[in-house]
């Protein structure tokens, strides 16, 4: 099956993601993310809303994961998706995942969701997650800060 490119706006926003990770300068994630953005978690049932959350989120698990790198990449037949594929470590637990980003038309990001194996290490990254932004729960819930 043929693959659809990504739209040259989202392949700019990937390619900003992309520096951004490689420079570890996710306090400067704001101007890529949507008004509308909305972040997955691999281990959350609800998603969690708006630019404070995943710019919580993803920081934080920069200082969790250790050995993080992406693999591969895939796009999406709406011009607009892509799927990375990364691995890495959270402490002595290795964990393979994918990133599913979606770009809206101006190549911001309009939502961001992760998966994760193995479930050990699922487990891992939640319990370290858990303790570091326990006190923001409700930001990460849309309730507010």
């Amino acid at each position: 099956m043929p693959t659809t490119p990504l739209s040259e706006n989202a392949q700019q926003g990937l390619a900003t993601w992309h520096q951004l990770m490689a420079q570890n300068a996710l306090e400067k994630l704001e101007p890529l993310l949507s008004n509308q953005v909305v972040f997955r978690s691999p281990a959350a049932h609800t998603p969690y809303p708006g630019k404070d959350a995943i710019k919580l989120v993803l920081k934080t698990v920069t200082e969790v994961f250790s050995d993080f790198r992406y693999h591969r990449e895939f796009t999406g037949d709406d011009g607009c998706s892509v799927v990375l594929e990364f691995s890495a470590n959270v402490g002595d637990k290795s964990v393979k995942g994918i990133d599913m980003i979606r770009f809206d038309d101006d190549g911001k990001i309009v939502e961001f969701e992760v998966m994760i194996r193995p479930l050990s290490g699922l487990q891992a990254l939640a319990g370290e997650m858990g303790k570091r932004v326990a006190p923001y729960l409700a930001m990460l819930k849309g309730e507010g800060a």
